[in-house]
């Protein structure tokens, strides 16, 4: 479970009740946003860890400013990157993961050869941190955004092609099912594209709440994991209304479920029905 249903940004003080709240809801793991380098420390994570049993998965967050082409700050966000590697070496979490080439919600018009141009680009700035991810390791995870909030990397196709080259040891794919329901025209078949390249999957409804009881084929889908192998969590992404930046970010306007506890115990609920 992310805990961006209840708060954010994570921090080591935040994060001992929430963990304690997902264990006792049920899951076995849990997933933490590093949104800034220095809110969670190796030791504050493992001490929660240690006291709740829960498998930790580290997520990363593409904030104004952050990006990998274009304009902004490509080494402050290589530095980033490298810290929440640094943290999931720490805690024992095999990667991180996110929309690893732009801030999100950053859209602009390419033609064929721009893009090109800037894949080839991304791939030349992520390269550093892809080595560091070896070196610690951990994997990178880049995930797969729907055409509002990003116009650079919308599909497993495209991934796999502004990736090509980079992708094996310290590189993999993160698909979350919410993008997917929007961008492309199998779920099912946009797993088996990624194949063995798949290392983390975040799972959310098609209104970016709880899985389950929405429009996902999510029998479909788990068919599709299995198919390639994957065996890894199921991680329920969703997010709080209350708290502006966040909201604002993820475009949630409105409630998603009676609290997060509640979103949290229907979606787990729903996804253990799938094994």
């Amino acid at each position: 479970m992310n805990t961006w249903v209840w708060t954010s940004p994570l921090t080591d003080a935040t994060l001992p009740a929430l963990a304690r709240r997902i264990a006792d809801l049920g899951f076995d793991a849990i997933e933490l946003p590093l949104e800034n380098a220095g809110d969670l420390t190796v030791d504050g994570v493992r001490t929660a860890l240690d006291d709740t049993g829960l498998a930790p998965y580290v997520v990363g967050a593409m904030a104004p400013g952050r990006t990998l082409v274009g304009d902004g700050d490509v080494v402050a966000t290589q530095d980033y990157l490298r810290a929440c590697l640094d943290l999931a070496s720490g805690i024992g979490a095999p990667s991180v993961c996110g929309p690893f080439y732009a801030e999100t919600g950053r859209c602009w018009r390419m033609d064929a050869d721009e893009r090109r141009a800037t894949y080839a680009a991304w791939r030349d700035h992520l390269a550093p941190v892809v080595d560091h991810a070896v070196d610690a390791g951990v994997a990178v995870g880049i995930e797969p955004l729907n055409r509002y909030e990003t116009s650079l990397v919308n599909t497993v196709e495209q991934a796999l092609d502004g990736l090509d080259g980079l992708l094996g040891e310290g590189c993999g794919l993160a698909l979350d099912t919410y993008h997917l329901h929007l961008e492309e025209r199998s779920s099912g078949d946009a797993v088996r594209a990624a194949g063995d390249h798949l290392i983390h999957v975040q799972a959310s409804g098609s209104d970016r709440g709880a899985p389950g009881g929405d429009q996902v084929d999510w029998a479909g889908l788990v068919t599709a994991l299995d198919e390639v192998g994957y065996a890894g969590a199921l991680n329920i992404e969703s997010f709080t209304p209350d708290n502006a930046a966040i909201a604002r970010a993820a475009s949630i306007w409105r409630p998603l479920a009676d609290s997060p506890d509640a979103l949290a115990a229907a979606g787990l609920a729903h996804l253990r029905s799938l094994s």
